[in-house]
């Protein structure tokens, strides 16, 4: 198949947002046998809605191998605030990953990377066979993604918007590949990343709009274009005082597209619907009754 685009519609699920979000906002839950399933009662509900709201026709969901990957080794801080998962939280994980598979939604992860890197990775396999690609996440990281043909976009459920290139400007002041290094500049907590002390989302979009990479912005203000920024002087020396951190910020936001092991192309990422073997006896093992219901195609 040719890479003009003319391939299926692929949704790219970032699971451990919506799991993470299932757990803090329902109540415990338990299976008969006393193990903690709310959170993945509450993820299993979302991507059946999802499924039944788009009738896709190819999917797949990435999930985190564990709590740390390449970056911790590079930056031990990285997302080090967050600790360990709370231990009824961590086993559901699995959990959620071997529901994916039984509903017909292939779940993926690679060791020493993070669910982020592997969506980047299946959207450059699927960008190379002319698929497009919709990636479900609330994560800003996976903005540097979006393409200005409008092959991938970014869909937030929470919010209910659809971010094309166009969007991403609007939401962060940058083009989608200029989104690392905007989170260079103004750091990202979630993830405990530093960025520069005092610069903050305008005054990075706005050093990026005019220079393009951080590395690029020069440290004499009189080299600045007319930006209508105020404090240029000020946010010249800060960007100059503080560049080696930005620029191994940057580092770890850049996603890695090459993560192997991964299909290629779209046909394994095929929606054939749950399969019917599996699903029952799971939904039986934790006690879900109706849920069942809700499945939009069995396979």
């Amino acid at each position: 198949m040719s890479g003009n685009g003319d391939g299926p519609l692929v949704h790219l699920i970032d699971a451990p947002v919506y799991v993470f979000r299932a757990y803090h906002s329902l109540p415990p839950l338990e299976a008969p046998d006393g193990a903690p399933v709310g959170a993945a009662y509450g993820f299993a509900s979302t991507l059946l809605k999802y499924l039944t709201d788009t009738a896709a026709t190819h999917a797949a969901a990435a999930f985190d191998f564990s709590q740390e990957s390449f970056r911790n080794v590079l930056e031990p801080a990285y997302k080090a605030q967050r600790g360990d998962p709370p231990p009824d939280l961590e086993a559901q994980f699995a959990l959620c990953a071997e529901l994916c598979e039984a509903l017909g939604v292939p779940a993926f992860e690679a060791p020493g990377f993070e669910a982020d890197d592997v969506i980047a990775t299946l959207v450059q396999s699927l960008l190379r066979e002319g698929a497009r690609v919709r990636v479900v996440t609330s994560d800003k990281d996976l903005a540097q993604l979006v393409r200005e043909d409008g092959r991938v976009v970014l869909h937030d459920l929470a919010r209910g918007a659809t971010l094309d290139a166009d969007g991403v400007r609007a939401r962060y002041g940058v083009d989608p590949d200029r989104i690392p290094d905007w989170l260079g500049l103004v750091g990202d907590s979630v993830d405990n990343l530093p960025g520069v002390p005092g610069v903050g989302p305008r005054g990075a979009a706005a050093a990026l709009a005019a220079f393009g990479r951080i590395e690029a912005v020069p440290a004499d203000p009189g080299a600045w274009p007319a930006t209508g920024l105020r404090g240029v002087g000020r946010l010249a020396g800060l960007i100059e005082a503080h560049r080696a951190r930005a620029l191994r910020t940057r580092a770890l936001a850049t996603l890695v597209r090459e993560v192997p092991g991964l299909p290629v192309g779209a046909e394994p990422l095929r929606y054939r619907g749950a399969d019917r073997a599996r699903t029952l006896p799971l939904f039986e093992r934790l006690g879900w009754g109706r849920i069942a219901t809700r499945i939009p195609r069995w396979s």
